[in-house]
């Protein structure tokens, strides 16, 4: 395969396609983006947003009782298009459709299927995201917050959530679904808001950020917060710090991947190749096209918004109680968890750990793990291999 399609596949694994969903393109719904906005907003560090805006799609009918919502919660690089498409020429459509359709594990014939652009989404810049976050104008000076923007966490995504859901009437879930940072998100739901989630399913996940998976994440941080151009958050009237983004991307993309698939995909790329030799500013072809595919992922991205999305994530304990077994304790849900066998990521311990605390509390609550060769991508790449125990867990 050549250079060129091999960073092309990888860009659209990587951002928010299923390579299923190319497969299935022809009969994949089309959907809208809509947006849905509130004023002064409480964050759970006690600050206030004076106006949020947040862009959402839904995919089936709510019923007349409204008890057949489904809530998707999105992984850290993506947004809520997690199926179908916007447009009969759309050249990307949902990263979940593999398992989110008509007749499919999340059958859109009987649930109505929501998802929501996270607060401080990567990407505030894309046309198909609405977010609010330091990027956006403050209304009190007309400038970009830049680090004036409040910290905020998992926990104040989901009230965002909570108040789209609350926008359409919608009094309880029937299940909250999440990969990865979606996950975090999921169980939160359950956690936070028992009387409102029947069930959570939770996919290459974690229901706590351990001290290692805080360090892993920082990595994510620092070259952002080490390029000059960043300037402390205030960029916005100069020049962007798009190396910062570039280098966090390539290691938030290498992270994500297990070496049996980089090996494979990168096999001409060797300690063999002539050029690093000859020259010690030249890349390896492996190197310079992590690079090609980090710039163009980095088009639509912000620095400030990556690193208030690495921080979100380190704060994480499901509940956000003192310890995780007090914050599960107030979950009512059916749990499943499908952590991905060899990712590297978010291994699978931290979501048996959780899995096993449930068990222990005498919650109802299953577990399966996903095998594959992608790593940490296998919760989007190859969940189609779980969609039966996704359907049964949602009928049962």
């Amino acid at each position: 395969m050549a250079a060129k399609k091999l960073t092309s596949w990888l860009i659209a694994a990587i951002c928010v396609a299923s390579p299923l969903g190319f497969l299935q393109a022809a009969e994949l719904p089309l959907v809208e983006k809509q947006v849905f906005s509130t004023e002064n907003f409480t964050t759970f560090g006690g600050e206030t947003i004076a106006e949020v805006n947040v862009g959402w799609e839904a995919y089936g009918e709510l019923n007349a009782e409204k008890d057949n919502a489904i809530l998707i919660t999105h992984f850290f690089s993506g947004n809520s298009h997690a199926a179908g498409k916007y447009s009969a020429d759309d050249a990307q459509p949902g990263y979940w459709d593999a398992i989110i359709g008509p007749g499919k594990a999340i059958d859109t014939n009987e649930f109505y299927v929501i998802s929501v652009d996270t607060l401080v989404n990567q990407e505030p810049y894309n046309p198909n995201v609405t977010t609010t976050g330091p990027a956006s104008i403050n209304p009190e000076t007309g400038k970009e917050y830049g680090l004036d923007f409040p910290v905020v966490t998992i926990r104040d995504f989901v009230n965002v959530q909570k108040l789209v859901i609350d926008s359409l009437g919608i009094e309880k879930l029937y299940a909250v679904v999440g990969a990865s940072m979606g996950s975090l998100q999921a169980i939160d739901w359950a956690a936070a808001y028992p009387e409102r989630v029947e069930r959570m399913i939770s996919v290459i996940g974690m229901a706590e950020a351990d001290p290692w998976t805080i360090a892993n994440l920082q990595h994510w941080a620092n070259p952002i917060i080490n390029d000059p151009n960043w300037n402390n958050g205030n960029y916005y009237n100069g020049e962007a710090p798009k190396s910062g983004v570039v280098q966090a991307l390539r290691m938030i993309t290498l992270g994500s991947l297990h070496p049996q698939i980089v090996n494979q995909m990168y096999s001409a790329s060797s300690a063999r190749e002539p050029a690093p030799l000859q020259d010690i500013q030249a890349n390896f072809s492996i190197v310079d096209q992590l690079e090609a595919a980090a710039n163009l992922r980095a088009t639509y991205a912000d620095a400030n918004h990556i690193l208030y999305l690495v921080r979100a994530n380190q704060l994480f304990v499901a509940g956000f109680e003192d310890s995780l077994a007090e914050g599960l304790g107030n979950i009512t849900a059916k749990s499943l968890f499908l952590p991905a066998t060899n990712d590297l990521l978010l291994q699978p311990y931290l979501a048996k750990r959780a899995h096993d605390i449930l068990i222990e509390q005498g919650k109802e609550s299953s577990y399966s793990e996903i095998a594959g060769p992608w790593g940490h991508l296998d919760g989007v790449v190859s969940i189609s291999q779980q969609a039966d125990r996704i359907r049964d867990f949602l009928n049962n």
